[in-house]
């Protein structure tokens, strides 16, 4: 995570801080009963940032987007939103919000729907042609505005919740699992459609379980794992070193402890997965099984993904 910095006390006429980050939060806690939900969360997120949350389900995620958004109130801590504390009302009128679980009306068009929630942001009826226009040009629907919702797969569902999340052009979107139900081509046009949010400037706070999307959008990451915050930093910062795959076939379970020394060693049947590794290492860690008596079908080094490093921080948990 950035380390927490000072934020301008100047302000603005409507009294938010002048170059406040999009997310402020100082330890930010809640409870459910005896359970923790989560522990501790501190962060700065900047204005026009990708920012990815990343956890198994039951980790936090859930929760700590709804802590931000004001939704449910923490058992401790402090946090800010464009520069207002968390659930100011005005605030969440400059904010786009896609939840994981949503249902539109099933009798309502594609650009019925987008005109509620103009109504209910309210934005000036005078802007809603424009804004549902857009919104629709967007996310790829254009060409189904005016069919009803009950007709859509579920990906086009998706596209549409993500339309109402853009409209009023907030400053700050949260997106929580936005591609979970679409197909390639769908994930990245929701790709572009964030890049494109970030370069105008609006924080994006991305939820997903979708390691692979987030390592391709967001500018830094931070895992959480039962509540706790467990690693943060941008992509370079967690993935520095490479990760090295081994097939093999012979090893016994304590051979498999000798090989320590290489690194950090993911098991899954007959493949040892190195993390950390450097290319230079290679040759000795295979020179190191094949002394063993062991017998090596495959070496396959490639650069460590942010699902490789991520397994290895929830096993470490574990551990």
């Amino acid at each position: 995570m950035a380390d927490l910095a000072e934020i301008s006390t100047a302000a603005t006429p409507d009294g938010v801080a002048a170059g406040s980050p999009a997310i402020h939060t100082v330890e930010l806690s809640k409870r459910f009963g005896d359970t923790v939900a989560l522990a501790g969360l501190s962060m700065i997120v900047p204005r026009g940032e990708v920012f990815g949350f990343l956890g198994p389900n039951g980790a936090g995620k859930t929760t700590s987007v709804k802590l931000l958004l004001g939704l449910i109130a923490p058992s401790s801590g402090e946090g800010w939103l464009l520069g207002r504390p968390i659930g100011d009302l005005k605030t969440r009128r400059r904010i786009g919000y896609l939840p994981e679980l949503f249902r539109y009306q099933s009798w309502l068009s594609a650009r019925e729907v987008l005109a509620v929630h103009c109504q209910l942001a309210p934005l000036p009826r005078s802007s809603w042609n424009d804004e549902i226009t857009t919104a629709l040009d967007t996310v790829g629907l254009t060409d189904r505005a005016a069919d009803r919702v009950g007709t859509f797969s579920k990906g086009m569902q998706q596209r549409l919740g993500l339309a109402v999340a853009l409209l009023g052009e907030p400053e700050l979107v949260f997106l929580d699992e936005p591609t979970s139900a679409l197909d390639p081509v769908g994930r990245h046009d929701v790709r572009e459609i964030i890049r494109g949010l970030a370069a105008r400037g609006t924080a994006v706070f991305l939820n997903s379980h979708l390691l692979s999307e987030v390592e391709q959008v967001c500018d830094r990451v931070a895992g959480v794992d039962h509540g706790r915050v467990i690693a943060s930093g941008t992509m370079d910062q967690l993935l520095s070193g490479t990760t090295v795959r081994v097939r093999a076939s012979g090893l016994a379970s304590g051979d498999r402890a000798k090989l320590a020394p290489f690194g950090h060693v993911l098991e899954e049947g007959d493949q040892l997965t190195f993390t950390n590794l450097t290319v230079e290492r290679v040759p000795e860690l295979v020179a190191a099984i094949v002394s063993m008596g062991a017998r090596v079908y495959e070496v396959t080094p490639r650069h460590q993904t942010l699902e490789d490093r991520f397994l290895e921080l929830l096993e470490e948990e574990d551990s």
